[in-house]
């Protein structure tokens, strides 16, 4: 019987995500125990992940190890984020499923600390301390994203003063937790579909958070088990700005009413046209096409 089923997507982060397999390998051995899967997807990859991961596979399936194994599935196109888990989920055979963004590193016994604690909880889902660099802390769950949330995302830097993002010292139920890593049981996601294969990448979380909210399932935070996340390694600043702005829009329109709706985009807008000004006042015509871009976005959808 598999106990827990790790899942990590891998898409052109060769040296990244063989760290970040090391350190869950290396994090397990501290409870061998917990009869363990981690299921690989490679989204099509071109910097040699292919041949890494299979290098990869072959080394701990040589060392026996009774407790662990790996299972590598190499998808022909990059299926992104929300497909990809969606995808690997059903390989796992694991009552535990635990997602972990292949730009993150598993620090000591982090993994089989979240998964004892997980474990002993009344959470459905539940994320851990992540971290830019053990001195760096990364406020790493938060809010739902009502228009007062948004606005003060958008325009008064609220995450810098812990309003709609933070990180608890204490185990805490929270609106919704970073999707790069969190615990759950099949049965629990299975319960909610998955991931929304809407969304490409970005936003998949809240949304799928969001949708337990709905349903009356929780969501945890463990300050304990601790992770390194180097956070945005699979994509460029102008993807990230022009795939949160669509993000925010599905989200309204799948979840909030007309009006909200209608604030969100001037708010977006509004964010555009600063993002743009500033641009112009600082010379950087990268700023200035990333938020035109992005003000696009905004009009089409």
């Amino acid at each position: 019987m598999t106990d827990l089923s790790i899942i990590i997507i891998s898409y052109n982060t060769k040296l990244i995500t063989k760290r970040c397999i090391e350190t869950v390998i290396s994090s397990l051995n501290h409870d061998r125990s917990i009869n363990t899967e981690i299921i690989i997807i490679d989204n099509n990859s071109s910097d040699g992940s292919k041949e890494m991961l299979r290098e990869l596979k072959s080394l701990v399936e040589k060392q026996n190890n009774n407790h662990l194994r790996v299972k590598l599935i190499l998808s022909e196109e990059n299926l992104g984020y929300s497909r990809g888990n969606n995808h690997a989920k059903q390989h796992a055979d694991g009552t535990y499923l635990l997602f972990l963004n292949s730009d993150t590193e598993a620090i000591g016994n982090a993994v089989p600390k979240l998964f004892h604690e997980f474990g002993k909880s009344r959470f459905d889902f539940a994320g851990a301390k992540l971290y830019y660099s053990l001195n760096h802390v990364q406020k790493s769950c938060g809010r739902f994203y009502n228009p007062f949330i948004a606005f003060c995302a958008l325009f008064l830097k609220s995450d810098s003063w812990s309003l709609s993002r933070y990180s608890p010292n204490k185990p805490t139920k929270v609106d919704w937790v970073s999707g790069a890593c969190f615990i759950t049981t099949k049965k629990s996601y299975e319960a909610l579909n998955g991931f929304d294969e809407n969304i490409f990448m970005y936003w998949d979380e809240v949304d799928l958070f969001y949708r337990a909210h709905i349903k009356g399932m929780s969501v945890g935070f463990f300050p304990e088990p601790i992770f390194i996340h180097l956070e945005g390694a699979s994509g460029t600043k102008d993807d990230q700005i022009v795939r949160i702005f669509q993000g925010y829009i599905y989200f309204y329109k799948k979840h909030y009413a007309q009006h909200d709706l209608f604030l969100l985009k001037c708010m977006l807008k509004l964010k555009s046209l600063i993002g743009i000004a500033l641009g112009y006042i600082v010379v950087n015509s990268k700023l200035i096409d990333r938020y035109k871009k992005a003000y696009e976005v905004v009009k089409k959808n």
